[in-house]
């Protein structure tokens, strides 16, 4: 034991920030370069892969203030729409983000995110970011006098035992700090697992489309199809566990393809791939934690709450949460007595893009909402809206919100017009949710 104690290394830093992925490596530099002592923890080593590879135009201007616009467009796929197809309707449905509300974000990227990240947190160093690489966050205790001591191992065995002034939480799913403080919950109103993999040989649209994210709905819920460059496409079933628990004693690999075999519109895309990575898995896709910040801590991106991926709304929330994130604890640093004031508005900020990204997200495989999707109308511009919403334009003062409640009350009008295919879409959805054992989904 006394070995032991000695092998701990005691050091301090203002700000000590858990996880290098997209909140992460956001917030850690825009603090550095405020003066603040910051070392970012990262339990992986960059690159390392991840899935969540589809951007939105809404990011560009992220990217522009963090200095690495240059980097990720040479990464970068160009992704002008988004295209749902329906085995429901005859044609497909691209929404072009050029049509949106504001006109000046056309395009985002599609990114493979071990390149991505690799970006972002390099640039964090180079803004002045202590980044520990192979160290994972393993304890953290809040003291009387406001301080936070926080223990991580490293790759070699060795700990460090941390002294900081403040915590910020972006280790993802891996949600250091809700579940340390039991305050993350499966999401009561949606519940999914996702079966991904990366492919070569994918047949993409034609010309400036060939980037295009496309969304295939299918019995059992619905995939993505992410084109990247030099031939990588990412590939993802995101499905209901009762579906999930089917898979049986089938590899994960198998049951995507089985999966794939049942919706015509992506196996027709699918012809002629082949599997350049190990297929994947990942379970209680949708989750929330009670709170996202105390007096000196915070919980950024899916280190607060995930729900599902359908919007591509992932990155996009993350490092948004860092921008806030930052000025939210600058604030408290800075002026303690600030500091109320400053909390209220990061949460207020931090519930603004789950709340609403998720109205759609939980009714987008009704029946009626499919249908508001595939046949889009611009009455009270609410197709422009729409597609602010999906360029993820939902935190500036581009002024959607008026057509974005003309849309639900259309969209609420229909179901009152159509009340049993109303009332049979959410039973549905009521036994599509409903919670399972996932011991099964890790039998690869």
């Amino acid at each position: 034991m006394e070995q032991q104690a000695q092998a701990v290394q005691r050091r301090a830093c203002d700000v000590l920030v858990i996880g290098g992925g997209p909140a992460g490596a956001t917030v850690a530099p825009l603090l550095a370069e405020k003066g603040y002592r910051v070392v970012l923890l990262e339990k992986a080593r960059h690159p390392r892969f991840h899935i969540g590879e589809s951007l939105l135009p809404a990011n560009m201007a992220l990217f522009e203030r963090l200095g690495v616009a240059d980097e990720v467009r040479a990464i970068g796929m160009e992704k002008w729409g988004a295209e749902f197809v329906s085995p429901h309707h005859e044609m497909s449905q691209t929404y072009h983000f050029g049509e949106a509300w504001d006109k000046s974000m056309p395009y985002a990227y599609q990114v493979k995110r071990d390149e991505f990240d690799t970006i972002l947190i390099r640039n964090a160093a180079r803004k002045g970011v202590e980044v520990i690489e192979g160290c994972q966050a393993r304890a953290v205790e809040f003291l009387p006098d406001a301080s936070i001591s926080l223990r991580a191992r490293h790759d070699d065995g060795n700990e460090t035992e941390w002294q900081a002034r403040f915590v910020v939480d972006a280790s993802g799913r891996d949600t250091f700090l809700a579940n340390r403080f039991q305050i993350k919950h499966r999401n009561p109103k949606h519940n999914s697992s996702a079966v991904y993999g990366h492919f070569a040989g994918a047949r993409r649209n034609p010309g400036q489309a060939a980037g295009n994210i496309t969304i295939f709905w299918f019995e059992h819920g619905w995939f993505w199809f992410i084109p990247m460059q030099n031939d990588v496409t990412s590939i993802g079933m995101v499905t209901w566990p009762y579906y999930m628990k089917t898979k049986g004693q089938r590899s994960l690999q198998q049951f995507l393809m089985d999966g794939i075999a049942s919706c015509p519109g992506l196996a027709a895309r699918l012809q002629d791939v082949r599997l350049i990575n190990e297929v994947e898995a990942t379970g209680n896709f949708s989750y929330v934690s009670d709170r996202n910040h105390g007096p000196n801590y915070l919980l950024l991106g899916d280190a607060y709450a995930f729900i599902d991926p359908v919007f591509s709304s992932g990155v996009l929330l993350a490092m948004n949460s860092g921008f806030i994130g930052a000025d939210a604890v600058d604030a408290c640093l800075r002026d303690p007595a600030r500091a109320p004031a400053a909390l209220k508005r990061f949460d207020r900020l931090m519930k603004h893009g789950p709340k609403h990204f998720s109205w759609f997200i939980y009714r987008v495989t009704n029946p009626i909402m499919r249908d508001f999707f595939m046949g889009p109308k611009n009455v009270f511009r609410v197709k422009e809206a729409l597609l602010s919403v999906l360029a993820g334009d939902i935190f500036g003062k581009t002024p959607i919100w008026r057509s974005i409640w003309a849309f639900k009350g259309l969209y609420y009008a229909a179901n009152l017009f159509q009340p049993r295919r109303a009332f049979m879409g959410w039973k549905r959805r009521r036994f599509n949710i409903r919670k399972v054992d996932e011991a099964f989904l890790y039998n690869a």
